[in-house]
C-alpha cells in the first residue's frame, strides 16, 4: 500500500469502527438528558448521531474505493451495523416512552405515536436478525447473497431515521441560544403528522425487506427444513405469504383508524403500505412455488385457502376501507356542502362493486397473464384517496376550491366503481411490471417519499394513477408473455 492510498484506507477503517461508539456516546448522552434534563448534552447526543449518520452513508464508498479487496470489511460492516441498531432503536423506543410520561397531558395522538414507534423499532430489529440468519444461510449454501431494492431502502434510511427519532424523543425545549442547538432542536419540535409519514414509510419498507429475503431464500431454507416432504413445506411456507395477506388487512383498517383521526395522508400511506403488501404476497407466493397445485392435487377446485385470505384482505382495504373512509369524510362536512348527496349509498355501492369486482377475478377460468380484467382494486382504492387528501387540505385551508374538490371526489369514486367491473379494459399488472423495470419503483418511492412532506402529495398521487387509468392505451400492446414476467431477462 502506497503513502497516497494508506491515509484514506485508514479513514475508512476509523468510518467503519467508530460508529458503535459514536451511539454509545449518545445512549450516554440520552441517559443523562433523561436524569438532568440538560439541553446542552442532548445537543451533544444527536451531534454524536447525526456524526455516525454521515459515516454511514459514505463509509461503503470509501471502503469499496481504497480497500476494494479486504475480506474482513463487509463482515465489519454488518457487525457494525447490528450493533448500533443494537444500541439505538431500544434507546429510542425507551426516549419516546420517557418523552410521553414527561407530557403533562398527553393526547390520544401521542400515546398512540408512543405505541407505533415501540413496534416500529421491535419491527426493525426483527428485521435486523431475520437479514442476518438468511445471508449467513445463504453463504453457506454457496449462494452469494444479493442486495434488493427493498434492502438497499432500508440500509439507507435505518440511519437518518434512527438520528430524527431520537431528536424527537430526547428533546429538551428552552436550551442555550447557540446556532447548534436551534440547528438540532428543529428535529424534536417536528409535528406528529411528519414523524407518523416518515415511519410508516420506514415500516413498510422494513417489512418489504422481510419478504424480499423469503422470496429469494425462502425455497432453499425449506428444502433443507422439510426433509422431501413436499405437503410440510407447503404448509409452512404458506405461513409467509398468508402473514402478508393478514398485513394487507391490518393496513386497511389501520388507515381507517388514521381517518377517523383526521390524519388523511396517513391513512393514504397506510393504503400504499396495504397496496406494496398485496404485491409482495402475491410474487412471493408464485416464487415459493405455492401458486401451482401438487401432482396429486392438480383435480382439486382452484379456490383454496390462501386465495380466500388475500380476496378477504382486498375486499377489506380496497374495497371496504376506501369506501368508509369516503364516508367518515364526508359525513363531518357542513350539510350545506355536502348537499342533497347520498353518501352512504355512494360508500356502498363502492364498497359492492369492489367486492363483485374481486369475485369476477377469483371465479375466471380464462385471465389474461399479466393483466387485470378491468382497473384492479388496490389501483381503485388508490385512485378514490388523493381527492379526499385534498379536500382535507382545502377545508382546513377554508378555500374556495373545497365545492370543486367533493365533486371530484364524488365523481371519482362512481368512475373507480364503473371502472374496476369494466373487464374489456386491460390493466398491465403494475407489481410485475416495477420487477422488471425497477426504475419505475425507485421513481416512484423517490417522488412519494419527496412530495410526503408537502402540501403536493394528493395532487401528485392523483396524477400516477391517472396515468394509469388511462394506461390501457398504451399497454393493450404489449404481449400477455411480456407483461407476465416477474423479472428482466
Amino acid at each position: 500500500m502506497t503513502d497516497s492510498t494508506r491515509f484514506p484506507a485508514k479513514l475508512a477503517a476509523v468510518l467503519v469502527y467508530s460508529r458503535p461508539l459514536l451511539v454509545f456516546g449518545g445512549m450516554v448522552c440520552a441517559i443523562a438528558v433523561m436524569w438532568l434534563r440538560n439541553p446542552a448534552i442532548y445537543t451533544l447526543g444527536v451531534s454524536l448521531l447525526l456524526i455516525a449518520m454521515t459515516f454511514d452513508l459514505i463509509d461503503g464508498w470509501f471502503a469499496a474505493r481504497f480497500r476494494p479487496n479486504a475480506t474482513l470489511a463487509p463482515l465489519a460492516d454488518r457487525l457494525m451495523d447490528k450493533l448500533v441498531y443494537s444500541i439505538i432503536f431500544p434507546l429510542i423506543a425507551v426516549g419516546t416512552m420517557w418523552r410521553l410520561v414527561g407530557t403533562p397531558d398527553p393526547t390520544r395522538a401521542q400515546l398512540l405515536h408512543a405505541i407505533f414507534v415501540l413496534l416500529l423499532c421491535v419491527t426493525a430489529l426483527i428485521r435486523d436478525n431475520f437479514a442476518a440468519f438468511m445471508r449467513g444461510f445463504a453463504i453457506r449454501q454457496g449462494v452469494e447473497p444479493e442486495s434488493v431494492e427493498y434492502n438497499r431502502l432500508r440500509t439507507i434510511l435505518a440511519a437518518p431515521v434512527g438520528a430524527l427519532l431520537y431528536a424527537h424523543a430526547f428533546h429538551v425545549p428552552e436550551g442555550p441560544s447557540s446556532w447548534i442547538y436551534h440547528t438540532i432542536s428543529w428535529m424534536g419540535t417536528l409535528p406528529l403528522r411528519s414523524l407518523f409519514l416518515v415511519e410508516i414509510l420506514f415500516l413498510i419498507i422494513n417489512f418489504g425487506s422481510i419478504a424480499a429475503y423469503c422470496r429469494k431464500y425462502g425455497t432453499a431454507c425449506l428444502d433443507e427444513l422439510c426433509f422431501g416432504d413436499q405437503i410440510l413445506r407447503r404448509r409452512i411456507l404458506s405461513v409467509l405469504p398468508n402473514a402478508l395477506t393478514v398485513m394487507n388487512a391490518m393496513m386497511g383498517l389501520m388507515a381507517v383508524f388514521f381517518a377517523y383521526q383526521g390524519r388523511l395522508r396517513e391513512a393514504y400511506l397506510m393504503m400504499v403500505g396495504a397496496a406494496t403488501f398485496d404485491k409482495l404476497d402475491g410474487a412471493l407466493a408464485r416464487r415459493l412455488g405455492l401458486t401451482e397445485p401438487l401432482p396429486e392435487e392438480a383435480d382439486q377446485r382452484k379456490v383454496n385457502l390462501g386465495n380466500l385470505m388475500d380476496d378477504f384482505a382486498d375486499a377489506i382495504s380496497f374495497c371496504i376501507a376506501p369506501a368508509w373512509i369516503f364516508y367518515i369524510v364526508f359525513n363531518r362536512l357542513d350539510p350545506a356542502m355536502q348537499g342533497p348527496l347520498p353518501i352512504g349509498w355512494i360508500a356502498l355501492l363502492y364498497a359492492f362493486m369492489g367486492i363483485a369486482r374481486l369475485i369476477y377475478f377469483t371465479l375466471d377460468k380464462n385471465p389474461i397473464p399479466g393483466f387485470f380484467k378491468g382497473l384492479p382494486t388496490p389501483a381503485a382504492a388508490l385512485l378514490v384517496l388523493p381527492p379526499l387528501v385534498i379536500l382535507e387540505q382545502t377545508l382546513a385551508a377554508a378555500s374556495p376550491w373545497a365545492g370543486f374538490w367533493i365533486s371530484f371526489a364524488t365523481a371519482t369514486l362512481l368512475l373507480s366503481s364503473a371502472i374496476m367491473n369494466a373487464y374489456p379494459l386491460r390493466y398491465i399488472h403494475m407489481g410485475r411490471a416495477m420487477s422488471r423495470n425497477p426504475w419505475i419503483g425507485r421513481l416512484t418511492v423517490i417522488v412519494l417519499t419527496g412530495f410526503a412532506f408537502t402540501p403536493f402529495l394528493g395532487h401528485i398521487c392523483l396524477a400516477f394513477m391517472v396515468l394509469y387509468l388511462f394506461s390501457p392505451l398504451v399497454t393493450w400492446r404489449i404481449h400477455p408473455e411480456d407483461a407476465a414476467r416477474e423479472s428482466r431477462r
